[in-house]
């Protein structure tokens, strides 16, 4: 590569190739990108599909964001990009095993994006040439990226998708096979040094629970301890009334205001929706309640969003061996993980056990979509709607927590009656006026809602090539008769999985 270089006022090393307008590229350095280009207007928005054959419907990125001047995307035009110098350095450049000068652009993007910690930007208007570009993938292109990025099982998934009777593709993924493998301990993009606090930004924290009084109560001393306290802290409780002490919630005890709300809907949904109502700050912190936090955790949530000039982020959620560890535990599990922690980038996740939301933005999206209650994925839905928006959510190594998961309590309660099947069934939310009888849906209708919601038809269709293929190549080759024979039920229960998504497509967006 060519570049021509280009410094900032506050010092920035830019490396540029086509030509940017330098002023705006000025104030893009300022803020949390890494890379940024203007590649939609060039012949590559959404281009390299196949990339599905992988990933189908599990990688938030794979399709670019429509309707927006400014939002995440790798897909990158080598002739028309810009970079951050210390970026480029650290991540080694484009890879010369592509024959295709735009695959080895796109794969530098994808692997930025996805393993390395980098946010690469589309802009809109930073480069004025519009020139479209014929974006020309060969096959043996293509399975040098499935070898080189993913386990072998994706490129043998492929060469059955593009079909196996093909010569070309066998002659394409022998010749990737035999000459390639997969890279691994790709180079990690450092975080930047975190600044100060600058003014006094206020911060609501959210904790909806139910049946875990005591866990909360555990947390909101973390929360007293904190090195920057938190201006407000929102409980919904939904414990029911003959189980509950109201009387253990006392605001005098605490060093924030303490607003308590005893929840009588249902849900974790509508929990979360009726503590953002209730919320006043700047910054809206989620958390679960049955997390542990260092003190430095607020701190850590709101510099990391002012260094990067940036609106939310998603903490490290740090597993516990068992609900019985504390924050002594939480410093070992870092300790283990020391090497792989530190990145920013733009997640591929969001969490309610940890992230932190400007409150702007979470009244734009308009809270969590009620109809998740009863199964998973809301919080994946949040993240998703927060980057529609043109805001991504940044990586946060910083805001660590330890997630005990204790093996009783919490929202999952009422959405325990989904694995049973008949008269003792309790309705689930998500079953609307169709109870669940004998065929229980699988996967959760609520996951292929979020899949049909925020992907194409043709990537869920994907989907559903791998789930059965995995479900048959997947165990004991002992029980793969089994398996065999029982695929016309599993059908069933995806085409029951699909019904319901359908129904709650129909609904749209519920947030109350």
């Amino acid at each position: 590569m060519i570049f021509k270089e280009y410094t900032t006022a506050n010092g920035a090393l830019l490396l540029y190739t086509g030509a940017p307008n330098l002023n705006v590229l000025e104030q893009l350095a300022s803020g949390y990108g890494d890379i940024w280009h203007s590649s939609f207007e060039q012949g590559y928005k959404n281009a390299f599909q196949d990339l599905a054959i992988q990933s189908s419907v599990l990688f938030w990125y794979i399709n670019d964001f429509e309707g927006l001047n400014e939002c995440v995307s790798w897909r990158i035009n080598s002739n028309h990009f810009a970079i951050r110098k210390s970026v480029w350095e650290t991540l080694g450049g484009f890879d010369a095993d592509y024959e295709n000068i735009q695959m080895q652009a796109l794969d530098f993007g994808y692997n930025a994006l996805r393993n390395q910690g980098v946010v690469p930007l589309y802009v809109s208007q930073l480069f004025t040439e519009t020139l479209t570009e014929s974006i020309q993938i060969s096959a043996r292109d293509r399975y040098v990226f499935f070898i080189k990025n993913f386990k072998i099982d994706h490129a043998l998934f492929m060469l059955y998708r593009k079909g196996l009777w093909k010569y070309s593709e066998w002659k394409a993924f022998l010749n990737a096979k035999n000459n390639f493998s997969q890279v691994r301990n790709r180079p990690l993009l450092p975080p930047r040094k975190l600044k100060s606090i600058s003014g006094n930004p206020t911060v609501s924290y959210i904790i909806p629970t139910m049946l875990r009084q005591d866990f909360t109560l555990r947390l909101l001393e973390d929360l007293s301890g904190q090195s920057y306290l938190p201006t407000q802290v929102v409980i919904v409780d939904a414990t029911p009334e003959n189980v509950r002490d109201e009387a253990l919630y006392k605001a005098k005890n605490y060093p924030f205001e303490l607003t308590v709300n005893w929840q009588t809907t249902k849900g974790s949904c509508r929990a979360r929706n009726e503590a953002i109502a209730l919320c006043t700050s700047e910054y809206i912190v989620f958390g679960d309640d049955d997390i542990r936090i260092p003190p430095n955790f607020i701190e850590s949530h709101i510099q990391l969003l002012q260094t990067y000039n940036a609106a939310a982020c998603n903490g490290l959620d740090i597993m516990a061996d068992h609900p019985e560890q504390d924050l002594n535990d939480l410093k070992s599990k870092l300790d283990a993980i020391e090497k792989s922690r530190w990145f920013v980038g733009s997640t591929q996740m969001f969490s309610n056990a940890n992230s932190c939301v400007k409150r702007a933005y979470v009244n734009q999206v308009g809270g969590n979509d009620i109809n998740y209650d009863g199964g998973y994925g809301e919080d994946g839905d949040f993240g998703i709607a927060l980057l529609k928006l043109g805001i991504p959510v940044l990586h946060n190594p910083f805001a660590t927590n330890l997630h005990l998961k204790p093996m009783s309590g919490g929202y999952r309660f009422w959405g325990s009656q989904a694995k049973i099947l008949g008269k003792k069934r309790k309705q689930q939310p998500w079953e609307l006026d169709t109870p669940v009888k004998w065929i229980r849906p699988v996967p959760s209708p609520t996951l292929m809602y979020q899949f049909c919601k925020h992907f194409t038809p043709k990537q869920v269709k994907e989907f559903k090539h791998k789930y059965f293929f995995l479900f048959l190549v997947n165990g004991s080759k002992w029980t793969f008769i089994y398996r065999v024979l029982r695929i016309p039920y599993k059908r069933l229960q995806f085409k029951k999985s699909q019904f319901y998504a359908k129904k709650l497509l129909q609904l749209g967006v519920r947030t109350r």
